[in-house]
């Protein structure tokens, strides 16, 4: 009976460490009056700023929404550039609060590095670009060229791995700090091939000055995830990042989107009623008011209405939907319910 008793006490305390654990960087956030976004350092449809210092991206528009959902406004958001090398320090040391930078999700960074990723944003898989002029056609005619990388990168570790077992020469690897080296690199002439995520050589090759001479191959070697992270140790938080991304993906399936959410108010589907908080109270959980995913929504959009604005067909960068189609159309994007 005594041991029961101190293993209850003690389990009480666990409880009471871990509630307050949970809340603090809420709290924190709520103190300053803004998130703390960790971004790219520029990579056009994901997060890239203006001249002007003003950020947009399909990963901004992620980190606005925890914003508008907490706030109540898209704009309470500080961005902060980070190399690669530095990302994950700079979120698990609590320089940032979310980290939103085309970063692939894989287990050693889930479990080694105390941080845990929210969900998949953008699904995509790493491939190959060359010159149009070079009459290259394959990834598997690529043995012994000058292949542009990011270090501390998953594209790194990919093309290794690629040319390997395919018995192809990678000795030619030059190797940069950050994308915007690489891309220079390769502008320059210094690399014949110029490799990372498909999504981010669109990206890059939509500023070039001439696009079409430049030739993204077919083969796509690897998968990439790509979504946002916060540290491992508050709970709260990660739900609070989690299900902001999980409302904007159901609110597109359920076709709720910034021009009809007010009228979608008056809706008779009980999913729609529970996602903008008509029913419910999904709010009080993770310590915010019942109406955080209207407020996503009204001020930012859902998921497909982002793509579109980022990285969607009438953008330079239009990369098609593909798998990232919500699974009613095809693809594997796919939320769990509000219920």
């Amino acid at each position: 009976m005594k041991k029961h008793i101190v293993m209850l006490a003690a389990a009480a305390t666990l409880a009471t460490t871990a509630s307050t654990s949970m809340a603090q960087t809420l709290d924190a956030v709520e103190e300053n009056g803004y998130i703390q976004c960790g971004v790219t350092e520029g990579v056009p449809g994901f997060s890239f700023p203006d001249e002007n210092n003003n950020w947009t991206g399909l990963e901004v528009d992620f980190c606005k929404a925890m914003a508008a959902a907490i706030f109540d406004d898209p704009e309470a958001v500080r961005y902060t550039p980070l190399t690669s090398q530095v990302r994950f320090e700079s979120l698990a040391n609590g320089n940032i609060d979310v980290l939103s930078r085309t970063t692939t999700w894989t287990m050693s960074r889930d479990t080694d590095l105390g941080i845990s990723f929210t969900g998949t944003m953008f699904y995509d898989g790493q491939g190959f670009m060359v010159r149009e002029d070079s009459g290259v056609t394959s990834a598997l005619e690529l043995s012994g060229a000058a292949v542009c990388i990011e270090s501390g990168t998953t594209t790194e570790l990919n093309a290794a791995d690629y040319f390997a077992a395919n018995d192809m020469d990678l000795s030619n690897a030059v190797v940069f700090v950050n994308q915007d080296e690489v891309v220079q690199a390769y502008l320059d002439g210094r690399c014949d091939v110029f490799t990372t995520d498909s999504s981010a050589l669109a990206a890059e090759r939509s500023t070039f000055s001439d696009p079409d001479a430049h030739v993204i191959l077919p083969q796509i070697i690897s998968k990439e995830p790509l979504g946002p992270s916060v540290r491992s140790d508050d709970w709260q938080w990660f739900d609070i990042a989690k299900w902001t991304l999980f409302a904007m993906i159901n609110a597109e399936e359920l076709g709720v989107t910034s021009e009809n959410v007010d009228e979608m108010l008056e809706s008779d589907n009980p999913a729609i009623r529970r996602l903008l908080g008509v029913e419910g109270e999904f709010g009080e959980p993770i310590g915010l008011p019942t109406d955080w995913a209207y407020r996503i929504i009204k001020h930012v959009g859902n998921y497909g209405e982002s793509y579109e604005r980022h990285v969607g067909a009438d953008t330079d960068i239009n990369i098609p939907r593909g798998v990232n189609q919500l699974w009613t159309n095809g693809g594997i994007m796919y939320a769990p319910p509000i219920r």
